[in-house]
């Protein structure tokens, strides 16, 4: 039976399965092995730290070629599958989509030790659009995918024609607003209970403004299995040492060094905080609100265009898949 199947049979399952048993029940490796996406991956392989690594990815052409090239960028509890909506809005409107899995996430790589960064990661990347022979992109993040789009387009300004960010998340600085700092350790344990339960409800709550679609429900099966499968130990240790990176290295400080036009989506909903959970109940009333958060990033932007969803939340491209890409493809034109 082909892993396709397999990822499809695993979903049925766990739908029809009772309350508590369905929780448990996908299990994936470590690369997420047996979740398939809805195109194949190719992989880049590449040395980094002085180990051998290898950075999957999907390049997905256009019928109709317009000569410009997307690349998008995945948030924390995503992957390059999960832009499966908007690669088929943009590769209908004539763009060349390249969505790769970051290093320590979904069908990538995991090494036991690497020191991540921002930095490293937009290196990383900018290594593989140089072996595709890509010179200028529009660079698309979403969640920590926006604070990675900031750093590459900092790192490498010439190269980006056009920045999008889709709900980043570093819009303020966790740590000066009252999250207290988590060791990694402490991130590990955290990660090694996630489940389909806890990614179920976080999602509801954040992702979707407390509303729920039967086709989220395969993003749930996605990271479910990949923390509930063989390799669970690395995938929750690679886990940690990302929150690490997450944490510790804001990009709110450098919004105004960014040279190229920006289009900032924001569904206001969002109520995204990294820790938010570990602050006083006073301190998280005052983090994640992007409401506001929107507006003054747009400001701290010299060529900032806000666009603002104000029913929807962390998701926008995957809560109103139509609505959203229609405001998208208009700003990229």
């Amino acid at each position: 039976m082909s892993s396709r199947r397999l990822s499809r049979l695993g979903l049925l399952l766990m739908l029809s399965a009772p309350p508590g048993f369905a929780a448990d029940l996908p299990s994936y490796g470590a690369r997420l092995e047996g979740f398939d996406y809805a195109w194949p991956t190719k992989n880049f392989a590449f040395t980094s730290q002085q180990q051998s690594l290898e950075m999957a990815y999907l390049d997905v052409h256009p019928e109709k070629a317009n000569g410009r090239t997307v690349v998008l960028m995945h948030g924390k509890n995503f992957c390059a599958g999960t832009w499966e909506s908007t690669i088929k809005a943009l590769t209908n409107a004539g763009y060349r989509v390249i969505a790769p899995d970051q290093i320590g996430f979904c069908k990538s790589s995991k090494p036991l030790h690497y020191q991540y960064s921002f930095q490293q990661l937009a290196n990383n990347t900018h290594a593989l659009l140089n072996k595709l022979g890509i010179e200028r992109v529009t660079l698309t993040g979403h969640s920590t995918g926006g604070m990675l789009a900031t750093r590459y387009a900092l790192m490498y300004p010439q190269q980006v024609e056009k920045l999008v960010m889709v709900n980043p998340i570093g819009l303020e600085d966790w740590k000066t607003l009252g999250v207290p700092y988590q060791s990694v350790d402490q991130w590990y344990q955290r990660e090694l209970r996630t489940n389909a339960e806890s990614i179920r409800k976080y999602e509801k709550n954040t992702y979707y403004v407390g509303q729920w679609k039967p086709e989220y429900e395969r993003w749930v099966t996605m990271l479910a299995g990949l923390n509930n499968g063989p390799g669970k130990e690395i995938v929750a240790w690679n886990s940690a040492l990302l929150y690490d990176m997450i944490f510790s290295q804001p990009v709110i400080y450098e919004f105004g060094e960014l040279k190229m036009p920006v289009l900032l989506m924001i569904g206001t909903k969002d109520n995204t905080a990294i820790g938010k959970d570990t602050a006083t109940a006073e301190d998280q009333k005052k983090l994640g609100n992007y409401t506001v958060l929107g507006k003054e990033t747009a400001k701290r932007i010299p060529h900032a265009t806000l666009v603002e969803f104000d029913d929807l939340g962390h998701a926008p491209q995957m809560q109103d898949p139509s609505r959203f890409h229609n405001a998208l493809l208009k700003g990229l034109e």
